[in-house]
């Protein structure tokens, strides 16, 4: 077992059906890594923050990953990730879209924004359980993360 095995994975998706497909599809490949939803970006930085709601995690470690829509409501995925990325305590965590946009535009701007991988939610069920089992493979066992991430 690798440090990373376990760290935690935060997902805003502001969609409910789409927060319990992916639970439904971490599920299905067994992942026990702790996964976290938000609603939007809002919640979102209060999360990364420990503010609010989420005061209660102060000092606790950071989420090791971040699934991350791109349409959201109160803020959306683009003005979260560019906060992330400014922050120097919260740029090093790894920021995956996963959104339904397939426009060049947003895939443009969010790799010139920092993210790390851009993801077309899947239409089928089963794409979901194969592009989230590839993803966690690659983020929790194949790459070196920076220390407390």
């Amino acid at each position: 077992m690798t440090t990373h095995e376990r760290i935690t994975i935060l997902m805003a998706d502001d969609d409910p059906d789409d927060r319990l497909l992916v639970q439904d599809a971490f599920d299905e490949i067994r992942l026990s890594n702790p996964l976290v939803f938000v609603e939007d970006g809002v919640e979102l930085m209060d999360y990364l923050r420990r503010r609010g709601a989420y005061a209660h995690l102060a000092g606790t470690p950071l989420p090791g990953l971040i699934l991350l829509d791109l349409n959201m409501p109160k803020k959306d995925g683009r003005e979260v990730l560019r906060e992330i990325k400014q922050d120097l305590a919260l740029r090093t965590i790894p920021i995956v879209i996963l959104t339904t946009s397939n426009v060049e535009e947003d895939i443009l701007r969010t790799y010139d924004l920092g993210t790390n991988s851009y993801i077309v939610k899947p239409v089928t069920f089963d794409k979901l359980v194969e592009i989230v089992s590839k993803v966690t493979q690659y983020w929790l066992e194949i790459v070196r993360l920076p220390p407390n991430s």
